[in-house]
């Protein structure tokens, strides 16, 4: 993947309301969601919507398709996929990786 497609993904996700959605087209897997169905879950306009959405398919992170009336969009996996892999594709500096440790938030939750 390329560096200028990766800061794409990255700042595209870097939005509340993207994150959000873009999890919850993760969840939906490869049938994905309407758009409607995404605004009324996360609580938005329909306008703030697709402008979130455009966001997320410019940045190659979902795909969309016509189902009758409504546009269904779906996470693409190969993208996401394509994204880990680069972000972690020298992880470690190729020593076995240690077990992530618990984060200081989750150290005082106890």
């Amino acid at each position: 993947m390329q560096a200028d497609l990766v800061i794409r993904a990255l700042g595209a996700l870097a939005q509340e309301h993207r994150l959000a959605t873009f999890r919850l087209l993760v969840q939906a897997g490869a049938e994905g969601m309407a758009a409607g169905t995404l605004a009324e879950r996360l609580g938005l306009p329909a306008s703030s919507m697709s402008f979130h959405l455009a966001q997320l398919s410019n940045a190659g992170l979902v795909t969309q398709r016509r189902q009758s009336r409504s546009i269904i969009y779906a996470a693409d996996y190969a993208a996401m996929g394509a994204l880990m892999a680069y972000l972690t594709e020298n992880c470690c500096g190729g020593a076995s990786c240690a077990p992530a440790s618990p984060s200081s938030n989750e150290r005082n939750v106890a």
